[in-house]
């Protein structure tokens, strides 16, 4: 059975010239990839076959404008996707299943059970995850005593500047999974990573209850929009 066009879908059909810059830009992306396409144009090549009838670079451009960057348009919430003129719901899907492969393709670096060994591969599964997200997630990478990825779990979801965080529940989980290494990881949808007084001192509290189990926190990352923040790096843990 075949889509049918939504109303704004079907306002513009396809011309001729619009037919023949996607296939000028799909000929530019098989023989370049990505790095041969704008931001915009890599959007619009995203949403060719969502938008089948429809102009897609002013959508693209829009994209752009509204949320900034790239991935954060990806990772934009749908409600707001579905506020840009000419996205439909289909359209949305699809760029929320980019988002998705993308997200997937990081955790599956992890999974070869050796985040520590790849530092780099763990930030950017975190970046990815969680640095456009419009509340505050808690989550914890829970690992063995070669520090192989047992876990990772979103433990808790709050508000734009907030995460309620239990850290005896923290441990209790951690016992659970027979987890010898834990690596915290938490996001301020604000962008600015700066720690708070109460994220250090959870952060604290945390490590207090945790070593004498057996437990060592490893570390505690906050991802903000262009950078993070270590409590390791910084000496705070």
């Amino acid at each position: 059975m075949s889509e049918t066009a939504s109303p704004s879908e079907s306002k513009t059909r396809s011309s001729p010239d619009q037919k023949g810059h996607r296939q000028r830009l799909r000929e530019r992306f098989r023989n370049t990839g990505e790095q041969g396409l704008a931001d915009y144009e890599l959007l619009e090549f995203l949403l060719f076959s969502a938008l089948p009838r429809q102009d897609t670079k002013p959508i693209a451009k829009a994209l752009l404008q509204r949320f900034g960057s790239f991935s954060a348009a990806l990772a934009a919430p749908r409600a707001q996707l579905k506020e840009i003129s000419g996205l439909s719901d289909v359209s949305v899907d699809t760029l929320k299943a980019v988002h998705a492969a993308v997200v997937r393709y990081h955790k599956a670096e992890l999974n070869a059970r050796h985040p520590l060994d790849s530092w780099n591969k763990v930030m950017a599964y975190l970046q990815t995850s969680m640095q456009h997200a419009d509340v505050e997630q808690f989550r914890i990478l829970f690992l063995d005593k070669k520090n192989g990825l047992i876990a990772d779990e979103v433990q808790q979801t709050g508000t734009v500047d907030h995460t309620p965080v239990y850290p005896r529940e923290v441990i209790k989980r951690a016992l659970e999974l027979s987890a010898t290494a834990l690596i915290l990881v938490h996001n301020h949808p604000s962008g600015d990573p700066t720690p708070s007084r109460a994220d250090i001192d959870m952060t604290r509290q945390i490590v207090d209850i945790a070593r004498p189990l057996g437990i060592e926190v490893h570390d505690h990352v906050i991802v903000g929009l262009k950078n993070n923040f270590s409590f390791r790096e910084k000496q705070l843990i």
